[in-house]
């Protein structure tokens, strides 16, 4: 993917690192546009980082997505980018019924929300003469964190998606491409952001954006090859054992 004159929607980039990308995107000489849920954080991206569009969509809600869609398809006609990154992580005790619910909503938002964006822009894209989808997955998509099962489900399903999505617009003008972050220090889990085990935001942006140009199907900073390719590696239930006892 070419780095520079791009038209890129980044739906669910009001923090973290969505919003981190999409500094650096707009710095490196692209179009930002930027969506979310939160009214008052979009109002403080526009004026703390001017240029930046930025839009309010509830990537869990289907009729919202389609109005986004839209008008986003209307008013940035060159929209070349896709960025999928809205993605929802709690933690769960499956000995609990009650886990149901946060299951639901992590399957609306990481699940539900990826394929109605894309089922609402990949014609779109189609039609540009060169274009772009980025899903985001995780490390937990290939060795799953026990505590978080429902959230590693979700991700390994829109990594299996997006090998299918790649084939199937493969005669297309659509590159589709798999970020899969380690863990990053933002706000995603509680106390994430200052953990020692996480990856620095900075460090993680700046990889991303030297692997991006070269990109041909997943992105993959060093820090995530261990969980990526752990089954290769023999290391899969050493890792997991791990994870769950991570803290």
């Amino acid at each position: 993917m070419k780095t520079s004159g791009n038209t890129v929607f980044i739906p669910g980039a009001t923090s973290g690192i969505g919003l981190a990308l999409a500094q650096r995107l707009q710095a490196a000489g692209n179009k930002v546009i930027v969506g979310g849920r939160r009214t008052e954080l979009l109002d403080q991206i526009a004026t703390d980082h001017p240029g930046i569009e930025v839009v309010r969509i509830d990537t869990a809600d289907g009729d919202d997505i389609a109005r986004v869609s839209a008008d986003l398809q209307q008013r940035f006609p060159d929209l070349d980018v896709v960025i999928l990154m809205a993605g929802l992580m709690r933690s769960e005790d499956l000995r609990d019924p009650d886990f149901l619910d946060t299951a639901t909503l992590e399957v609306q938002t990481n699940i539900l929300g990826p394929l109605r964006l894309i089922a609402a822009f990949t014609e779109f894209l189609a039609a540009q003469p060169h274009a772009t989808i980025i899903t985001v997955s995780s490390g937990l998509a290939f060795t799953p964190m026990a505590t978080t099962p429902t959230y590693s489900a979700t991700k390994a399903f829109i990594h299996s998606f997006t090998e299918s999505l790649r084939i199937q617009l493969a005669d297309s003008s659509v590159d589709v491409l798999e970020l899969a972050p380690p863990a990053v220090q933002t706000d995603l889990m509680p106390g994430q952001a200052q953990a020692a085990w996480a990856m620095p935001l900075d460090d993680f942006v700046d990889e991303v954006m030297t692997l991006l140009p070269d990109a041909i199907d997943e992105i993959l900073v060093e820090r995530v090859k261990p969980l990526r390719y752990s089954v290769q590696d023999g290391t899969y239930t050493q890792l997991m054992t791990a994870l769950a006892h991570q803290a």
